[in-house]
């Protein structure tokens, strides 16, 4: 089983209140793991293919041509954190977006940045791999609103890319990408990323401090090292689990002598990580149920059995539970690239 990423939690709570009423809200969040009524923490992850699913079951409900946009504008600094704060404290917006570049792990496993030099400025470039599936387009759109929004809380004039640039096919309308931007987009485009010109990057913050910026860059590593550490583990336990699957659902024990622990030293492992066994399998059975079923050449019932069920109708239940559609339907409108 390939390593799954993982995305804070504040992306779906974000775009589900973006949403508005025309979605059922406490269910999709319900649906993805997370508690409608529990705090909105940056630190709580869920798996980036339930937040594509999540985009795709809203997809399915609403008109998502300018939710990206809608969702993007919403974030704000203070939403991030110490992340956040560095961002407000760097000297300059091409400081800001270096933070961004160096500590996106803190919030996300699955995306990485880079600023790349351009004769007309600097590319800042958003890089995400897999497929490229309605959920990860509308994560990338709301990604580079969201970094335009946190530029213009922080500079004292207004911002605007020179150019936004968007890998995939456009929606049936750009006009609320164009209007938020305030320069042309462009879709179909080599890469995913907005062009920022020098004079833009050199813009002094507002609340820019050297000192304060110092220390939160140091706060900052403390935190990206605990992250090296522990995403790493949750990992190995998650691919340990699915290794079991196929011998019905894993005991602990058996899934820590997989990982070269005993059971006590495992238990002690997860509850360090703030993980639990029994949620981890279930998020594991998901997640890996939802990626079989994307391979038309396994049966419905092959998948049950890879996901730890002794009985198709068992595994019919449990998936409607977790994403509100059987197998069969869920396969009908998913399947396939």
């Amino acid at each position: 089983m390939p390593a799954m990423g993982y995305v804070t939690s504040l992306f779906a709570r974000k775009m589900v209140a973006a949403a508005g009423d025309g979605v059922d809200g406490r269910a999709l969040l319900s649906g993805a793991g997370l508690d409608p009524d529990g705090r909105w923490d940056p630190k709580v992850m869920v798996a980036a293919t339930t937040y594509y699913d999540m985009l795709e079951q809203i997809a399915a409900q609403i008109d998502v041509t300018d939710l990206p946009v809608r969702c993007g504008a919403s974030m704000d600094c203070d939403d991030y954190g110490a992340l956040g704060l560095a961002w407000k404290a760097a000297l300059n917006l091409r400081g800001s977006i270096s933070r961004v570049e160096r500590y996106a792990r803190l919030w996300t496993g699955v995306v990485s940045y880079e600023l790349r030099p351009d004769p007309r400025g600097t590319f800042f470039i958003l890089h995400r791999p897999g497929e490229r599936r309605l959920g990860m387009r509308l994560s990338n759109e709301a990604t580079l609103v969201s970094a335009v929004s946190l530029s213009r809380q922080v500079s004292p004039v207004p911002v605007a890319p020179l150019e936004v640039l968007f890998r995939h096919a456009p929606p049936r309308s750009v006009a609320a990408h164009e209007a938020w931007f305030g320069c042309p987009v462009r879709f179909g485009a080599e890469m995913d990323a907005l062009l920022f010109s020098a004079q833009a990057l050199g813009q002094p913050n507002i609340l820019g401090d050297e000192g304060i910026s110092r220390y939160l860059v140091s706060h900052l590593d403390a935190e990206l090292s605990e992250v090296g550490e522990q995403a790493p583990f949750a990992l190995r336990a998650k691919d340990a689990i699915a290794q079991a699957l196929n011998a019905g659902k894993p005991r602990m024990a058996e899934v820590a002598r997989g990982l070269g622990l005993s059971a006590r030293s495992f238990h002690r492992r997860l509850s360090e990580n703030g993980l639990n066994f029994q949620t981890l399998t279930e998020e594991t059975r998901r997640e890996l149920a939802i990626g079989l079923l994307r391979d038309e050449s396994l049966s419905l019932a092959e998948i049950a059995f890879l996901t730890g069920f002794s009985e198709q109708s068992s595994f019919t239940r449990a998936f409607k539970r977790w994403v509100g559609h059987t197998p069969a339907s869920y396969r009908k409108g998913h399947g396939g690239p």
